[in-house]
């Protein structure tokens, strides 16, 4: 089967050789998502929602897919792909949950994203508290890692800081 998805807009952030792992919420710099004029009519009423997801094309891998991944933070443990949030997949899709601050025309004021600059736009679909906080969720494999989780969560979102 082969499969088509348009590019709906770009992402603007100040990465150009290295993002954090995951979206930082309190980051200073600006990130913007600039849809395409067509698609403008579509942002009517997102300014209700408080956080969004942003789809994107990961444009940017140059490492082979492996089904078996480890991590920098979990000191050589394998994971499946799939059991990971590691970039390099069998699709290179990518989401990420980020706050709206304000929406003009087509530029859609964003708290911080974990994507390079200009990185293509798949689609945005608002984050709905009910249906996407799911209060029996758990951390998985990660809950069986030894150490402290608050510092395995600093890995995890790629914020920097001291080792204990």
């Amino acid at each position: 089967m082969n499969i088509k998805l348009k590019q709906i807009g770009i992402i603007k952030t100040p990465y150009i050789d290295n993002a954090p792992y995951q979206p930082v919420d309190d980051e200073k710099n600006n990130f913007n998502i600039i849809i395409d004029n067509k698609f403008t009519e579509g942002l009517l009423h997102l300014e209700d929602f408080t956080y969004v997801y942003v789809i994107y094309y990961i444009d940017r891998l140059k490492e082979e897919i492996s089904m078996h991944v480890s991590p920098p933070w979990i000191n050589g443990k394998m994971v499946g792909i799939f059991a990971s949030r590691a970039p390099n997949r069998p699709n290179s899709i990518g989401i990420s949950i980020v706050k709206i601050k304000k929406i003009i025309k087509n530029e859609i004021n964003i708290s911080g994203i974990d994507v390079f600059n200009n990185t293509p736009l798949l689609d945005i679909k608002p984050y709905i508290k009910e249906l996407d906080s799911k209060k029996d969720s758990n951390y998985g494999w990660i809950d069986g890692l030894k150490g402290d989780m608050d510092h395995l969560l600093m890995h995890i979102r790629g914020i920097p800081h001291r080792y204990k």
